[in-house]
C-alpha cells in the first residue's frame, strides 16, 4: 500500500504515466499544427467562445498562443514556437513539429525498454552531426550584391509559399526586400510601418516610402508641405476651458465669466506664439487641438495635426529625427524633426498624411488591403514573418536550400554517425534521422503526394551525391532546388535544429509530474 503525501487535489503521474503524459501532450501538439506546414499547408480557423472574433491563421505561432493547453508538454512546445518567432520570426510550425516527431520516435525507444538518459545522449551526437552537416550546406552570397538580393528574393517567395500571400508572393517577396533593404543591416523592424486598410484585394497593397499618419491637416491650412520642419510634441491645445477637475466658480456677472475666457484665449495664444519661436512649419501634437488654437496655427502658415496618438509620435519622432517635447521655453535646444515634403493622400476612402523624404532614411510604410479583416491580418502576421527572416539574413547572410533538402541532407549525415556509434545510443541516432526525415514527408503529405514514395526518391538522390534535391510540390517531382530558387534563412534552419532539440530533452527528463491547485492563503490555519 502506497502512502499519499499529498492533499487534497493534488494528483500525481510517475515514471512511465509521466512520460506518456508528456509524449502524448507534445505528439498531439505537432499533430495540430502539422497540417499548416509547407506551400500547400491549411490554415486553422480559430474562435474564441466569450467574443464573437475569428481568427484565421497559418502561423504556428499565432496558433498555440491561442489555444489554451492544459498539458504541461504541449505548454513546451508552445514556448518554443514562441522564442522561434521572437528569434527568427519564422520556422514556427517546423520547430513543433520537429520536437514532436522526435518525442514520437522517443516513446518508440522507450518502449523498448531504452533508457531515457540514453536516448539524450544519443539525439546530442546526432543534433551535433546535423548542424555540423547544416554548416557544411550553407552558402554566402553576401560579398555579390546581386547575387544576394536574388537570394534574398527567393527567401522571401519561400517564406511567403506557405502563407495567404503565395498567389501574390512576387508582389510581396519585392515589396519585403526592398523594405528590408532600406533598413541598411538594422533589424528593428520599428522603421517599417504596417497599416492594414480594408477594401481592395491583397494585391492593391503597395510600399510607401517615408512615413504615413493616419490623420489629417486641420482645416484650411494647405494640403502639402515642402522642407517640413516638424515639432512633435506632447501637450494640451485646449485650455479654452477651464481645466480644473471638480472646480467651480461664482461670478456676479457674465461680463466676469467673459472676461475668464479673454484670460485663456490669451494663455493659449501665448502658447502659441511660444510654439512659433521654433520656426516650424508643421506642429504635431499627440493630444487634441481646439478649434481656437488651430486657427492660430493656420493664420501662421503652421499646418497642424491633432491627436496623432503615443505610437504615431514615438515612430514620428524616431523615423524624422525629431524628439517629442512637452515644454516649449528654449526653442534653442529642441530637435526638430526634418523630412522633404508632407502631403495629404487618399488611401481607399480614407485621408492620411506622408512624410517623404524623411532623416531617417529607413522608414517606409507598408499599405495592406484586403477583403476581410481576417484576410488584413492574417497577411500582416505572414508579411511579419517574411520581414523577419529577411531582417535576419542581412545580419546572418548564409542561406541553405528548402523543399526537405537539408533535413534529408542532415539526416543522412546522423545515419552516418550512427553507424560509429555501438550499442543502445546508436539506435536513438537512427531515431533522430528518422525524425529529421518527417518534414519533408509531412510537406509530401500536406500537397497529397504518396509520402512514402517521394521521399525514398529524395533519400535516394541525396545518398547518391545530389546533394541540392528537393521536394517540387507543385509537381511531386524530386528537383534541384538551386533551380527553383527555394531557400531558407541558415540561421532559421539552425534554430530549428536546436531549438526542437532541446525542447525534446527537457520533456525526456520528465519522470514525474505533479499537479496541484495553488494553495490558499488561509490554509494551515485552522481552516479545512
Amino acid at each position: 500500500m502506497s502512502m499519499n503525501i499529498f492533499g487534497d487535489k493534488v494528483t500525481e503521474e510517475r515514471g512511465e504515466n509521466a512520460r506518456l503524459s508528456a509524449f502524448v501532450g507534445a505528439i498531439a501538439v505537432g499533430d495540430l499544427v502539422k497540417s499548416t506546414l509547407g506551400p500547400k499547408g491549411m490554415d486553422k480557423l480559430l474562435q474564441s467562445m466569450s467574443s464573437s472574433k475569428a481568427l484565421v491563421t497559418n502561423d504556428g505561432a499565432t496558433i498555440l498562443k491561442s489555444i489554451p493547453f492544459d498539458n504541461p508538454a504541449a505548454k513546451v512546445l508552445v514556448n518554443i514556437a514562441k522564442v522561434q518567432d521572437d528569434q527568427v520570426g519564422d520556422g514556427t510550425t517546423s520547430v513543433t513539429v520537429f520536437a514532436s516527431e522526435l518525442l514520437r520516435e522517443a516513446e518508440k525507444l522507450v518502449d523498448q525498454k531504452i533508457h531515457p538518459q540514453t536516448i539524450i545522449e544519443g539525439y546530442r551526437i546526432a543534433e551535433k552531426a546535423a548542424l555540423a552537416q547544416l554548416e557544411k550546406l550553407a552558402v554566402d552570397n553576401s560579398d555579390n550584391t546581386e547575387k544576394f538580393k536574388d537570394d534574398l528574393l527567393n527567401i522571401a517567395r519561400t517564406t511567403l509559399s506557405s502563407k495567404i500571400l503565395s498567389q501574390d508572393r512576387d508582389h510581396f517577396a519585392k515589396m519585403s526586400v526592398d523594405a528590408v533593404l532600406r533598413l541598411k543591416g538594422s533589424t528593428n523592424l520599428d522603421h517599417i510601418q504596417i497599416i492594414k486598410k480594408a477594401g481592395g484585394k491583397l494585391s492593391d497593397s503597395f510600399l510607401a516610402e517615408g512615413f504615413i499618419l493616419d490623420k489629417r491637416f486641420g482645416v484650411g491650412q494647405p494640403k502639402k508641405i515642402e522642407d517640413a520642419r516638424i515639432l512633435i510634441a506632447n501637450t494640451p491645445m485646449d485650455s479654452d476651458k477651464v481645466k480644473i477637475f471638480g472646480a467651480k466658480f461664482k461670478v456676479k456677472s457674465t461680463s466676469k465669466l467673459a472676461e475668464l475666457e479673454k484670460a485663456e484665449r490669451e494663455k493659449m495664444k501665448s502658447k502659441v506664439e511660444k510654439i512659433k519661436q521654433f520656426n516650424i512649419n508643421c506642429f504635431v501634437n499627440r493630444q487634441l487641438i481646439y478649434d481656437w488654437p488651430e486657427q492660430l496655427f493656420t493664420d501662421s502658415g503652421i499646418n497642424s495635426i491633432e491627436h496623432a496618438d503615443f505610437d504615431g509620435v514615438e515612430r514620428l519622432a524616431l523615423v524624422t529625427g525629431g524628439e517629442v517635447i512637452s515644454t516649449f521655453d528654449n526653442p534653442e535646444n529642441a530637435k526638430l524633426g526634418h523630412c522633404k515634403s508632407i502631403e495629404e493622400i487618399l488611401i481607399g476612402e480614407d485621408v492620411m498624411t506622408r512624410f517623404t523624404g524623411v532623416a531617417a532614411g529607413k522608414a517606409c510604410t507598408i499599405v495592406l488591403r484586403g477583403s476581410t479583416d481576417q484576410a488584413l491580418d492574417e497577411a500582416e502576421r505572414s508579411l511579419h514573418d517574411a520581414l523577419s527572416v529577411l531582417s535576419q539574413v542581412t545580419k546572418e547572410t548564409r542561406t541553405v536550400l528548402g523543399g526537405g533538402c537539408s533535413e534529408m541532407n542532415m539526416s543522412k549525415a546522423v545515419e552516418q554517425t550512427a553507424q560509429n556509434e555501438s550499442g543502445k545510443k546508436s539506435l536513438a541516432i537512427e531515431s533522430y534521422a528518422k525524425a529529421l526525415r518527417q518534414l519533408p514527408t509531412i510537406l509530401c503529405d500536406n500537397a497529397g503526394y504518396d509520402s512514402s514514395e517521394l521521399v525514398s526518391k529524395l533519400r535516394s538522390c541525396i545518398y547518391n551525391g545530389l546533394t541540392n534535391s528537393g521536394l517540387d510540390l507543385n509537381n511531386g517531382k524530386i528537383a534541384d532546388m538551386s533551380d527553383f530558387g527555394i531557400l531558407e534563412s541558415y540561421k532559421l534552419k539552425k534554430a530549428v535544429v536546436s531549438s526542437a532539440s532541446e525542447a525534446a530533452e527537457v520533456l525526456l527528463r520528465v519522470d514525474d509530474i505533479i499537479k496541484a491547485k495553488p494553495r490558499t492563503a488561509d490554509r494551515g490555519r485552522g481552516h479545512p
